[in-house]
């Protein structure tokens, strides 16, 4: 039977406000057996392509009402990503098989309970878009914009955080809509991108804005009907003031507030019941039944060339705390993948 030693990254310990490549550690555990016993009803996969996500902040802190269980300091960091089936013993899964979902970030993993394991059936579009817009980032523009925000065409749409994983996405679902759409980013080179390759009307630096309320008001000046919310805190509230009557807001998330240690307040909820305003947050997990309804949408859309999306890679296991610090700090330009092994 054969072994190998299993490269992993372990969180060294609970994190205080912004993360740093030291919290995270590349250890090389003991060997791991690449055939299963046989009544483990478990899958041992190797891992290709690891996904880095901003909600991964809040599992390193020691659980505070977060909608995730925190990291165990001491084990491998757990995420979503995409890998191939060495060896099964469960039922829907066998050698051979591609999949993407619940792994963790190491070479190998052995899942015990691969109920977050989805078989990739379609491999002629890069397995990487299985951490992006085949993955959660895409089912989380898909359902934030169509079943929460429910847009119509000519309607005024802004995407904060929006050369992102997610953001891109929803710029382009509101083009695909008939909507007029603004994002927002923090550099000269994103800005570009969301207007020359994502098809945004318009796009701003928030990092030159010295007043975000009067920045919305120059972009919208007869307001906001959709606001796709990745942001929060200050932004938040200089959008709550510009949005139209009946507008609609979907709470992705809120990357500015995730390493402070106390969140920054909102002074102007009551906007939205003055401009009948409906917020609503949501946890993309719980919508995982809409994933064959998303497919059919928009796997025609990646192969006829439609949709436009960017990946930033980082090379190798190890590169893959400098690529999970560099998402709070905007290094990235577009999905950040980790690449583990090109199969």
């Amino acid at each position: 039977m054969e072994e190998v030693r299993n490269q992993q990254i372990i969180l060294q310990n609970y994190v205080n406000g912004f993360p740093k490549e030291s919290d995270m550690l590349l250890i090389t555990s003991s060997a791991i057996n690449l055939n299963l016993p046989e009544a483990s009803n478990a899958v041992l996969l190797k891992n290709l392509y690891l996904s880095c996500d901003p909600y991964m902040r809040g599992r390193m802190s020691k659980s505070q009402g977060s909608y995730f269980d925190s990291f165990t300091p001491g084990s491998p960091i757990g995420g979503l990503g995409v890998a191939k089936v060495v060896d099964s013993t469960h039922s829907n899964f066998k050698k051979g098989d591609l999949v993407w979902g619940g792994i963790r970030w190491e070479e190998y993993s052995i899942i015990n309970d691969p109920q977050i394991l989805f078989k990739i059936e379609d491999t002629d579009v890069p397995l990487s878009y299985y951490t992006g817009i085949l993955g959660m980032p895409g089912l989380t523009a898909y359902v934030g914009f169509y079943e929460i925000c429910a847009p119509k065409k000519g309607e005024y749409v802004f995407v904060s955080a929006a050369s992102g994983a997610v953001g891109q996405l929803v710029g382009q679902f509101a083009k695909l809509s008939g909507c007029y759409v603004v994002g927002s980013a923090g550099t000269k080179e994103k800005v570009d991108l969301l207007k020359n390759k994502f098809g945004f009307d318009e796009a701003f630096n928030y990092k030159e804005e010295q007043d975000l309320d009067a920045a919305l008001k120059r972009y919208f000046p007869d307001g906001i009907d959709i606001y796709f919310e990745n942001v929060g805190g200050k932004m938040l509230e200089a959008v709550l003031s510009n949005m139209r009557i009946n507008g609609r807001i979907s709470v992705c998330g809120m990357i500015s507030q995730y390493n402070l240690e106390q969140g920054e307040g909102v002074h102007n909820l009551s906007q939205l019941i003055a401009k009948d305003v409906r917020m609503q947050g949501f946890l993309v997990s719980r919508y995982f039944h809409m994933l064959p309804k998303y497919f059919e949408m928009i796997m025609p859309l990646i192969k006829q060339g439609k949709i436009c999306y960017i990946e930033d890679f980082a090379e190798g296991l190890e590169s893959a705390p400098a690529a999970l610090v560099g998402l709070f700090s905007g290094r990235n330009v577009g999905k950040q993948v980790v690449a583990v092994a090109r199969e």
